[in-house]
């Protein structure tokens, strides 16, 4: 099988699918002068958005992983979360409070699914 990589970067690609699997690298907000739910719902967007370049979408999601710079933030997070998952299908997921690459970021996102 080939792995096929989209939106590849010098650093890394955004996505990398393989057997029917496709893996994002970590989504982090652009804005990041708004609080946990504005960078949650950004950060959901790109995801929607990558899965869609895969071929794949949220009812597809084998695993996520989130991590958060702040427990205290892991009510509102959980908010945007419920709002946007799709019932029936949410994933396997686990969350931890970890120190991110860029201090300005409060929360990043990664994914693990499957082609439609």
């Amino acid at each position: 099988m080939e792995i096929k990589r989209l939106h590849v970067g010098k650093r890394m690609s955004e996505v990398a699918i393989y057997n029917d699997t496709v893996y994002l690298a970590g989504q982090i907000a652009e804005d990041t002068s708004k609080g946990i739910e504005d960078q949650m719902r950004e950060v959901l967007g790109h995801v929607d958005r990558l899965l869609a370049d895969a071929g794949s979408d949220k009812s597809c999601i084998l695993m996520c992983q989130i991590f958060i710079t702040d427990m205290a933030n892991f009510p509102a997070m959980n908010t945007v979360w419920d709002e946007w998952v799709a019932q029936g299908h949410t994933p396997p997921r686990a969350t931890v409070e970890a120190k991110l690459a860029n201090p300005a970021c409060l929360v990043e996102v990664c994914i693990t699914a499957a082609l439609r």
